[in-house]
Order: C-alpha cells, then sequence, then structure tokens
C-alpha cells in the first residue's frame, strides 16, 4: 500500500469538501484534475463525515479500478446522499460536518482469526450474497476485542452474529486515515454563509 503525505492527505479532505460545497451551489459533480500525480493511483476508499462526535455518512468504494481522487468524489457524495442509515445531507450542515477519508490497502483472506489485530486492521465478512465491512477505526472507537468486532461486522452484513466461526469469508485490510481538523472547521464555517 502506498501512503500519502501531509499535502496529498490536505488535497483529498479539499477536494471531497469542494465537492460538497459545489453540490450544493450547482447541482453537479465536481470536475477536477489532481495536483499530486499520486491521487491518480487506483485505491479503495472510504469518506466519513461526522458531526460533532455523531457519524452522519459513511460510504465508500471497494475496488482499486478507479483513481482514488475520483473514487474519493463518489464517495463523499454517497455518504452525503446515499447512506440509508441518515438522511440526506441538508446544505446548513454543510460547516458542521468533520471529513474523514480512510484510504484501503489491498485484502487479503484471513485463514487464522488471530492474523487480525484489532486498530490495525479492518474486516469484511461476506457469505453468499451477503456482505459487511467495518474499517479498523470503528473497532478502536468502541474499544472492542477481535472476536467482538468479528461479531459486529457479521452483524452489518445481516448475517448471524457468530458466523465468522461457520463457514464465512473473512478478509482483512489495512487504512491510512486522516481527518479535518475539527477545530478548525468550526472557525471557518463561523466566516461562510450556511446556505447557499
Amino acid at each position: 500500500m502506498f501512503e500519502l503525505s501531509p499535502g496529498e492527505q490536505s488535497e483529498l479532505l479539499a477536494l471531497a469538501r469542494r465537492t460538497l460545497e459545489y453540490f450544493f451551489q450547482t447541482c453537479s459533480v465536481l470536475s477536477y484534475q489532481p495536483h499530486h500525480n499520486l491521487l491518480e493511483t487506483g485505491a479503495g476508499v472510504f469518506v466519513s463525515l461526522h458531526r460533532g462526535d455523531q457519524l452522519r455518512g459513511c460510504i465508500g468504494y471497494l475496488k482499486a479500478d478507479r483513481p482514488l481522487y475520483k473514487n474519493v468524489i463518489e464517495s463523499v457524495l454517497a455518504a452525503a446522499f446515499h447512506d440509508p442509515r441518515f438522511s440526506p445531507l441538508q446544505s446548513d450542515e454543510l460547516f458542521l460536518l468533520t471529513i474523514e477519508i480512510s484510504v484501503l490497502s489491498p485484502f487479503a483472506k484471513v485463514d487464522d482469526v488471530s492474523e487480525i489485530m484489532v486498530g490495525r486492521d479492518g474486516v469484511m465478512i461476506s457469505r453468499g450474497q451477503s456482505r459487511g465491512l467495518l474499517l479498523p477505526q470503528v473497532a478502536a472507537r468502541f474499544n472492542w476485542d477481535r472476536t467482538r468486532f468479528l461479531e459486529e461486522t457479521c452483524i452489518k452484513a445481516g448475517l448471524p452474529r457468530d458466523c465468522w466461526s461457520a463457514g464465512a469469508t473473512i478478509e482483512k485490510f489495512s487504512a491510512q486515515i486522516f481527518a479535518e481538523d475539527a477545530r478548525e472547521q468550526e472557525a471557518a464555517g463561523s466566516q461562510r454563509p450556511s446556505v447557499y
């Protein structure tokens, strides 16, 4: 997995925010050419929107078959408007949000769950047509052990909580995770109009 520099991370975060701002202004998708060549590399990504301590949307693109920056554009719009757990984002919420991006490593099949390190690894569990994924930071945030992390991933997939030990396919991945500074966003928001 490649590592993004602080400048590349900042560009992706700014792109995600600008994508939302542009959509609210024009009802269309931003056209963009990245400044850093590495952002044209194929990689899976998740974009999470947080309002304070609460999740406001989180959707990603798992495949590495398109440029990273394009996956960020698609994922931030999907997180804002198509996460079925939440109502669509409203323009007056935009400057209350903090954006977090998780750039995914390739997935690796797990033969022994002891290979999974909580806090470092994310998990995807699938069986038949059902599939669930949890990012590495989720287990750390809720202080779950490995068993609980696997159970919660099964539940996310709509499967029995013990499916991880009963024939389901388990894959792990790591992620480079970075986010906007919530204090900077709060200060910036106080200087911008809340509605377009």
